[in-house]
């Protein structure tokens, strides 16, 4: 069991018969009554994300989660099939398990297989992937590197904002955690 004051981002706990990795937690001291914690969560095998407030000194269930390196395949409707990098065993996941990660995948990619007795129930991204720019509008004589941004789309269909110095065909770094540009990728 672990406690509301233990509580870190990135931990994973069971609430409600449901698994969740905590995104953020803020300590609440209010004027008069006891301490709250609310808590950013992300469902592990739902893939969305919830805010929730407790009581502080409340007690969760903490899970332990296996990790396998995996090779992503493809996908085929909605399964998308994964390569156990040890055992060449192949696992599918579905677009609902996978959640927003579907946006930063590609074939080929190395990536962590996130198992709960012995159920695969999502993949783990690494901080950072490199896209390339399917869509952006042409940039133009006068925009600076530090005067915005513009829309594009990447090969993998995610929508972000970039500078206006991208380009079609271009490979970027995307930070998967905030699905920002980071920087140009060689």
């Amino acid at each position: 069991m672990i406690s509301t004051g233990d509580l870190k981002k990135g931990i994973n706990i069971q609430l409600d018969g449901e698994l969740y990795n905590v995104l953020d937690n803020q300590h609440i001291k209010m004027g008069r009554g006891t301490a709250q914690v609310r808590l950013r969560l992300r469902s592990l095998k739902a893939g969305h994300i919830t805010e929730r407030t407790f009581q502080a000194g409340e007690k969760f269930l903490q899970v332990r989660l296996e990790s396998r390196s995996v090779q992503y395949l493809y996908g085929e409707g909605d399964l998308y099939y994964f390569m156990d990098n040890e055992t060449f065993e192949q696992r599918a996941l579905s677009a609902e398990q996978l959640g927003d990660a579907l946006s930063y995948i590609k074939e080929n990619m190395a990536l962590e297989l996130l198992l709960h007795d012995g159920e695969a129930i999502g993949v783990e991204l690494p901080v950072t992937v490199d896209l390339r720019v399917a869509e952006t509008p042409p940039s133009f004589k006068g925009n600076t590197a530090s005067g915005g941004g513009k829309p594009a789309v990447l090969e993998t269909g995610l929508a972000i904002q970039v500078p206006f110095f991208v380009n079609v065909g271009d490979m970027i770094r995307v930070d998967t955690r905030a699905g920002r540009y980071v920087e140009r990728a060689s």
